[in-house]
């Protein structure tokens, strides 16, 4: 078997894998990244960009539809699925294109295979195309594989009726009945994209709300919008088994905590019950890696207790987020380069859930706050109130923002509504910095904007806000 020697690997080319193997490339360190994806990883070719490409595709598809109400008349708006999925693609396929330019660019080595550890700072590596495999010796080695859908016991993926998220990135057709199970952000995402574009959506979710974990608040705003959209919802519901239904598709059965068993109909069944990390065919047992859980053991410079041996993103823990894994690729590769300061340590990671209306948070919840005893002042700004909510014709939802009690410190924020994904950046910022709650009520916000309601949630929490009635 032949063998290579390298500076180092990383095994998986996603948004930590091939951001690891670029920076390492800058600093001088000679690298190749291997991923059996190619460029990109799960994230980009069936994962975060594609499903919010069809995200974005359905909510013009939805609001061109409704264009009357603003006084716009195109006649029938018609939509074309094939269309649509190849416009999908042909962005994954610009920015997996991106990736290949930006390796080269920097002196990646980029190839497709999979990789197996066999030694300490060795690995064996099985090309995509079959050809022999081959050895690679490094002096550092990253794990960034990822993570994939967890399957139900019964509910085996066959791609036809039982899909995971990869599957219902690419339905032929509109299925007429869509079964979500599992309401958490991936089923709510894609439940919402199919129901907007004509599917009758039922989610099943096991606890006593949609999204778990989530501040109720938010989760109560999201939920009015789907039973707008006729989307039902079972809570506390289990979904047991299937059988097939004559002619196709399938018939569910749903056994509730309380109350009498029932069937639901459906043409296609998608699970969204959570991820797994991919750990398992790495030869990390052989190697006696230290594992948390299903997860890789890491300290806070993300190595492993194997000399030589990362890991980053997914398969570290939670968050299992993209930017997650993009930060600990900058720490990593600064740590395996001598950089005695590089360490994972950040106050909050911000989160997103691309339903409609949106939903991201940074910093703590009002639920963690209660649950810790700590006193906090709380402030919420609805964009009923605010006036480019009002232009965009898109007023569903409010900023939450919450300080301590004594200090005044910022301690977490809460958007629903659309526009909260690019909004929540400026509360990060200000989480990070160890902002007051006066500095962002005081900052000037340029008018019209979404980003206004920060400011004006601010005000609600200090007792200023001139925009919106506050309780005395």
């Amino acid at each position: 078997m032949k063998t290579e020697q390298i500076d180092a690997v990383v095994v998986g080319a996603g948004p930590g894998g091939y951001a690891a193997a670029i920076r390492l490339a800058q600093l001088g360190v000679r690298t190749l990244c291997v991923d059996r994806y190619g460029a990109g990883g799960v994230c980009l070719n069936v994962g975060c960009i594609p499903s919010k490409a069809l995200i974005s595709a359905a909510k013009t598809y939805e609001k061109l539809s409704h264009a009357s109400e603003l006084g716009i008349d195109f006649g029938s708006v018609s939509m074309d699925l094939s269309r649509m999925l190849a416009w999908k693609q042909g962005v994954v396929t610009k920015l997996t294109r991106g990736i290949r330019q930006l390796c080269k660019g920097n002196g990646v080595d980029l190839r497709q295979g999979t990789a197996h550890l066999t030694g300490p700072g060795c690995l064996r590596v099985q090309p995509a195309d079959g050809a022999e495999a081959y050895e690679v010796r490094a002096n550092s080695i990253i794990i960034a594989t990822g993570s994939r859908p967890v399957e139900v016991p019964g509910f085996a993926f066959d791609g036809e009726v039982v899909v995971s998220s990869t599957g219902a990135l690419s339905f032929s057709e509109v299925p007429d009945k869509l079964l979500v199970v599992g309401g958490g952000y991936i089923g709510l995402e894609l439940g919402t994209v199919w129901a907007k574009l004509g599917s009758e959506v039922t989610v099943v979710e096991m606890t006593k709300q949609l999204l778990p974990g989530f501040d109720r608040d938010l989760v109560q705003v999201v939920g009015r919008k789907l039973r707008k959209r006729a989307v039902k919802a079972h809570l506390e519901t289990r979904a047991a088994s299937w059988r097939p239904r004559d002619g196709g598709g399938a018939i569910v059965q749903l056994e509730p905590k309380s109350g009498k068993n029932l069937e639901v109909e459906a043409d296609r069944i998608l699970v969204t019950v959570g991820r797994r990390p991919n750990t398992e065919e790495l030869g990390l047992e052989s190697l006696g890696v230290t594992m948390d859980g299903p997860f890789i053991a890491v300290d806070e410079r993300l190595r492993t207790n194997v000399d030589g041996l990362y890991a980053i993103g997914d398969v570290v823990g939670q968050p299992m987020l993209a930017h997650k894994a993009s930060k600990e690729a900058d720490v990593v590769a600064e740590v395996i380069t001598g950089h005695k300061s590089a360490v994972m340590d950040v106050r909050t990671i911000p989160a997103v859930v691309f339903t409609d209306p949106e939903i991201a948070s940074a910093g703590a919840s009002e639920m963690d706050l209660k649950a810790s005893g700590q006193a906090y002042r709380s402030g919420k700004f609805p964009l009923a109130a605010l006036g480019r909510a009002l232009t965009n014709h898109d007023t569903d939802g409010f900023v939450k923002m919450i300080c301590a009690e004594d200090s005044g410190d910022l301690l977490g924020v809460s958007i629903v509504g659309n526009g909260a994904s690019d909004l929540i950046s400026e509360a990060a910022l200000a989480i990070e910095m160890g902002a007051h709650i006066d500095d962002l009520s005081l900052t000037v916000h340029p008018h019209p904007t979404l980003g206004e309601a920060l400011m004006e949630a601010a005000k609600v929490v200090t007792g200023e806000a001139v925009h919106t009635l506050q309780r005395k």
